[in-house]
């Protein structure tokens, strides 16, 4: 398995990706609406960072599996 492979994206069956969009987009309304922009920047920074510690974890999960 080369590094190519081990990073393509996952496929799920059944997944609507157009829906999955929606329902986010709703959702961050929601939790924004009424917000001054510095809460919506602060919103979007936490955001951010979780993701970003996410994808380090995932990182790390992939480096001591593969090497």
């Amino acid at each position: 398995m080369t590094k190519h492979d081990m990073i393509q994206p996952q496929i799920i069956p059944g997944f609507d990706v157009l829906k999955w969009k929606r329902e986010m987009q709703e959702q961050i309304y929601r939790e924004t609406v009424g917000m001054t922009r510095e809460e919506i920047r602060a919103y979007i920074q936490k955001g951010s960072e979780e993701f970003r510690e996410e994808q380090n974890r995932r990182k790390m999960e992939r480096e001591a599996k593969f090497g």
